[in-house]
């Protein structure tokens, strides 16, 4: 049986709310903006360029995220994918690959940015002076949950498994036929995940990196 501290799970939860909600959309919206900039406005037709949550929410990704935070392991989850046409593109294949490596890509942007709001909040406000209060270390988790959260899902989405960016991005520099037939891996791409998953290789992988690059960006910034 699962032996869980509800108490400490909700608080875990809380922390992880926004950075991971935020992040899970505004990676979606990436997508979205960068097929209307290549030419398919069907995301912006579709409603999907826009923070509100509502028309992002994928109920099973949600139920995914609210479980994995909960169990205090690695907190995932995902929005429903920002339909894409890439007829519009003039290079379908480029113009896939760079759709694809915007979601990631503002992943990182974001974890740079809870990174500037915690060394302006740790300038403004001194741990030395506010450490007793609540609010400020809410404040502080949920921005170090942001730098962890969002790196970890600019990894994961990189990894080159279909149908994560990684793969889109890797079946660009592949020749057509390869790419096409790599690309047929999607329909065993969940299995594959969850086999990585649960035998352990996907942290190995992800652990690392996520880990070395929240300590590299907490280290260029001067807080640690």
């Amino acid at each position: 049986m699962f032996d869980i501290d509800f108490s400490q799970a909700l608080h875990t939860l809380s922390i992880a709310l926004v950075p991971s909600l935020l992040g899970i959309i505004l990676h979606e919206v990436a997508h979205g903006w960068a097929a209307e900039r290549m030419g398919d406005p069907t995301a912006r037709f579709m409603g999907r360029l826009t923070l509100n949550p509502l028309p992002h929410i994928d109920p099973m990704g949600l139920l995914v995220f609210a479980l994995t935070s909960l169990s205090g392991s690695f907190v995932f989850g995902w929005a429903k994918p920002v339909p894409v046409n890439p007829r519009h593109f003039r290079n379908p294949a480029k113009g896939m690959m760079m759709v694809s490596l915007a979601g990631p890509l503002s992943n990182f942007a974001l974890a740079l940015l809870c990174g500037l709001i915690l060394l302006i909040l740790l300038h403004i406000l001194p741990p030395q002076t506010w450490s007793q209060s609540n609010t400020y270390i809410f404040a502080v988790s949920s921005l170090q949950a942001g730098i962890v959260i969002n790196f970890g899902l600019g990894w994961l989405n990189l990894i080159p498994v279909p149908p994560l960016d990684g793969s889109k991005v890797l079946a660009y520099f592949l020749p057509g036929n390869l790419a096409w037939r790599y690309l047929q891996i999607e329909r065993y791409g969940f299995i594959i995940l969850l086999v990585l998953l649960f035998t352990g290789l996907l942290g190995q992988v992800l652990m690392p990196l996520v880990r070395g690059s929240s300590q590299g960006l907490l280290t260029l910034l001067g807080i640690i």
